[in-house]
């Protein structure tokens, strides 16, 4: 498949137009922050060691799923408020996720220089496979959990993407 590249710039030109606004006259978002993301896991365990003995991510609470009686949801502090948390769904049979339309490609998650270098010598002496930080991404690294959810450590600022400001 080719992609005209002229075509998408020309597409991005379009909603830089039709919808971007300077910070003055943006509405006031609706939204307080991501109260937590909820994704499923294979194994609670496993999924507890790699993101709170991995990448540092408290395990905060451990609860029935309200909705599949047998199904755990647990969370995770991700900083700022936010929570990352996970279910399982024990007898459903559930199969790999891919990456498609509607699916998550990656969380991306802010982290300090000095968190940063802590968590990418934490994979490095697992052993974990990532990418970067190099070929153009010196600020990220992109490590998979152990059921395959890409997880981005980006190290900038929130609201800041590629050194540039997105609160402007």
């Amino acid at each position: 498949m080719s992609v005209d590249v002229r075509d998408t710039e020309a597409k991005r030109e379009q909603l830089r137009r039709d919808h971007l606004r300077p910070r003055a006259e943006r509405p006031r978002s609706t939204a307080r922050g991501v109260h937590h993301m909820a994704l499923i896991c294979s194994d609670p365990e496993r999924t507890v060691r790699f993101y709170q003995d991995v990448l540092g991510f408290p395990l905060i609470e451990v609860m029935e799923n309200r909705d599949y009686r047998g199904s755990t949801h647990f969370f995770h502090d991700i900083g700022n408020g936010n929570l990352l948390a996970f279910f399982d769904f024990p007898g459903l049979g559930l199969e790999q996720g891919v990456e498609a339309i509607g699916g998550v490609q990656h969380i991306a998650i802010s982290v300090d220089a000095e968190s940063f270098d802590l968590l990418k010598a934490r994979i490095d002496e697992r052993g974990l496979p990532y990418i970067g930080p190099d070929r153009g991404l010196t600020n990220s690294i992109y490590v998979k959990d152990p059921d395959g959810i890409q997880i981005e450590l980006l190290r900038e600022p929130l609201l800041v993407m590629d050194e540039q400001d997105l609160g402007a």
